[in-house]
């Protein structure tokens, strides 16, 4: 269980968050509040829960506190939704999806004698605050970090990130993934796990070690990234740190993330802006249509198996699991297609004696599509690729200049993650921040407003707190 210092933690972040607007530029102070967050604070069970709430984490918490802030201290910088119709749509049927997910799910569920209860008016509501609570970081990132220095402000924060979670990454990679039980008194996960290729992988204060291995790996592009538009003196410096991260990565012992980071490398060093562009809104349109691609048989299960078990049979074996339970539990999101079976794991298989829950939901896709069906699946995954491909559609009204170099490589990690988010269920507030001021970029691109110093005015009468660049 967590101990004091891990509900204290919780507790003092909204104070924290408030001394970052108070010090820092409104970009920083909104990047910090929520990475900070993500990086350091203590990961679940620990959380207040308070009745018709979500219970309110270390990604949940951060987001209502600095959203309370912005409003507070920063005023409005820009419409908090999007411009687009199409937008506007997919945020409105994510957030209130789950009320059409309860008025279908007023009936328990039997397994044998075991019984799941229906869902009422608590779970409507606590569901919607939910799914308002896990937008915000895409909304305040589209309001406050669409510019060219707002998405360069949030690359150099995710590579410093990167550079300062290495540390402890390392001492676990030494000693085993410690950390947590250490400082906040329980270990996260199954530390079985974290072993490794005869040594382990490191978790530190994340839900697990695919996520770190990720965040690593998003470390390293970020920094390739911002060599490629430095000049010669900090290029040599980011392309240090770049193999840093990559040595790191190495060590994270994650083969997925490791592929992710030598395929994203090269393209994000050497490509033109609009190809890395391209890439990435095939890669988000193949990540959108992956549920009905293997449901036609159009995905190689057979063929990515083979070459899982050139690597390991345990690596095979786990990725035939995965398979496995995602086949299991889409014949059971099918009996409910459009909004899904909602929450207190109705959307799994038990056993109908004990009552234990059968089958194991890894992937994202599986897990929104089997709790808020097909309707609540498009919504999140289209809101990810949106920005994505809306960049890909307006290429043509992008500048030539160095200043918008940086919106290539982020679309690669978005698309990146959206693959990511089928065999697991990596959706952080990173990804949001990133879709976000992506989606920001491209609308502004859309109205030829992309200029290096533009950004959205501040609303009348409204604080700001200057700009300052940190490299």
């Amino acid at each position: 269980m967590p101990n004091a210092l891990a509900y204290l933690m919780l507790a003092v972040w909204p104070l924290v968050t408030l001394v970052m607007f108070r010090r820092w530029p409104i970009e920083r102070a909104l990047i910090w509040s929520l990475l900070g967050a993500y990086l350091f604070l203590p990961p679940p069970p620990a959380a207040f829960d308070f009745p018709l709430m979500p219970p309110l984490t270390k990604e949940s918490l951060p987001s209502v506190a600095t959203f309370l802030i912005c409003l507070v201290v920063c005023g409005r910088r820009a419409p908090l939704l999007p411009e687009g119709w199409l937008a506007r749509g997919l945020v409105l049927i994510f957030v209130f999806c789950p009320v059409a997910t309860v008025l279908t799910n007023m009936e328990p569920v039997f397994f044998g004698s075991v019984a799941l209860p229906a869902l009422g008016l608590k779970d409507m509501v606590a569901q919607v605050l939910l799914q308002f609570i896990l937008l915000l970081p895409f909304l305040m990132a589209r309001q406050h970090l669409a510019s060219p220095q707002g998405l360069r402000e949030l690359v150099i924060a995710v590579v410093l990130g990167g550079l300062i979670y290495s540390l402890p990454m390392l001492l676990e990679v030494r000693l085993s993934p410690q950390l947590n039980t250490w400082v906040y008194g329980y270990f996260q996960h199954d530390f079985g796990q974290m072993m490794r290729q005869g040594g382990f992988r490191p978790i530190v204060f994340m839900y697990h070690g695919l996520w770190v291995a990720f965040f690593a790996m998003m470390a390293m592009t970020c920094a390739i990234a911002l060599a490629r538009e430095a000049d010669a003196r900090r290029r040599v410096l980011l392309l240090v740190a770049a193999g840093y991260m990559g040595v790191v990565l190495v060590l994270c012992k994650s083969l997925g993330s490791l592929i992710y980071g030598i395929y994203l490398a090269p393209l994000a060093l050497f490509l033109p802006t609009r190809t890395q562009i391209r890439i990435a809104g095939i890669m988000a349109v193949v990540a959108v249509a992956y549920p009905v691609l293997k449901g036609a048989g159009l995905i190689p299960v057979d063929w990515m198996m083979e070459q899982a078990a050139k690597f390991s049979g345990e690596r095979a074996g786990s990725l035939g699991f995965r398979f496995e339970n995602e086949d299991i539990l889409m014949e059971r999101a099918l009996e409910k297609p459009l909004f899904g079976w909602g929450s207190w794991g109705r959307n799994h298989i038990l056993d109908p004696v004990s009552g234990v829950i059968q089958t194991v939901a890894d992937g994202r896709w599986i897990i929104v599509i089997g709790s808020l069906g097909w309707v609540g699946y498009l919504a999140e995954f289209g809101l990810i690729a949106l920005p994505v491909l809306l960049l890909w559609v307006n290429g043509r009204y992008l500048p030539d200049a160095a200043y918008v170099r940086l919106i290539g490589p982020v679309a690669l990690l978005l698309a990146v993650n959206m693959i990511d988010m089928l065999p697991n269920a990596t959706l952080t507030p990173i990804t949001w921040l990133f879709a976000g001021a992506v989606l920001g970029l491209a609308e502004a691109a859309r109205r030829g407003a992309l200029a290096p110093g533009e950004r959205t005015a501040p609303a009348a009468g409204s604080r700001s707190l200057g700009w300052r660049p940190i490299m």
